[in-house]
């Protein structure tokens, strides 16, 4: 993860922290909380309105694409190359020009570790997630709470309604980059603030979870060896009816899905 602070050289003051998440290529901007519509950049001035500092990762995206030359530019190919870059890439030609821009006076710095501000707003961002068949999101956050949320009950997320009515998007959720959001292939993002103001607290933790795993899920191989019997006679149990495998065809050691993506953003 790549971290900048946003300046305002006109006031000599932070705007905020932009977040690059490298292997996911996504953008979140965290705005600091003393802005207020007239000092929030122009393109954010909604958001910071109705009182959200944590901007989501299409507008943070949109904002960086501001700054930067257009892949549409008639002569990208000879700018690419002058710059010795093998390819477009957003990032890279935002940290050339330092964020500058003719339409603001804003730039950006590099960080080597997150702000406080920012460090203390991650702690309501998502470690692990699923979905359940009856659109229930169970939700632990780097805090250590467990929360559940009825996702019929949020408003204004945009195609949480097409999410909620087909089986196989609504079960795809899982936590977005850096834990920001709960994503729907990409499809839908529910933000994590809010699945964790309007969630319900429950008493199970993360570490809850991954004890009863790791002590109640057999593979294969365990499952042969507690019942003494083969892999045919496992087979043939669940074809019966009488044995229901909770997932198919895992083979090797199983993980968090939480702690897998983590190594994709």
């Amino acid at each position: 993860m790549k971290i900048f602070r946003i300046m305002d050289e006109y006031s000599a003051s932070s705007v905020g922290t932009l977040l690059y998440y490298e292997k996911s290529k996504t953008f979140i901007i965290e705005l600091e909380t003393h802005l207020d519509e007239w000092t929030a950049p122009l393109l954010l001035t909604a958001f910071v309105r109705k009182g959200i500092y944590t901007i989501p990762r299409d507008m943070s995206f949109l904002w960086v694409k501001e700054r930067v030359i257009p892949s549409s530019r008639q002569n990208i190919g000879a700018i690419l190359a002058n710059h010795k870059l093998k390819e477009y890439d957003e990032m890279k030609l935002l940290e050339l020009s330092e964020g500058k821009c003719s339409q603001d006076e804003m730039y950006i710095q590099k960080l080597d570790r997150l702000p406080d501000y920012v460090a203390e707003r991650q702690q309501k961002n998502l470690t692990e997630c699923f979905v359940s068949e009856n659109g229930c999101a169970i939700c632990f956050f780097v805090d250590g709470t467990t929360r559940k949320t009825e996702l019929s009950k949020l408003t204004g997320v945009s195609n949480l309604d097409r999410v909620l009515k087909y089986r196989e998007l609504l079960l795809s959720g899982k936590p977005g980059p850096g834990g920001y959001s709960l994503t729907f292939d990409d499809a839908c993002d529910i933000p994590a603030t809010d699945l964790y103001a309007y969630g319900e607290t429950i008493p199970f933790s993360l570490q809850d979870l991954t004890a009863f795993l790791s002590r109640n899920v057999y593979d294969t191989t365990e499952s042969c060896r507690e019942l003494e019997c083969s892999r045919q006679n496992i087979s043939y149990l669940i074809r019966q009816g009488s044995l229901t495998p909770v997932k198919e065809d895992v083979k090797g050691t199983l993980f968090l899905k939480g702690e897998v993506l983590k190594t994709k953003w």
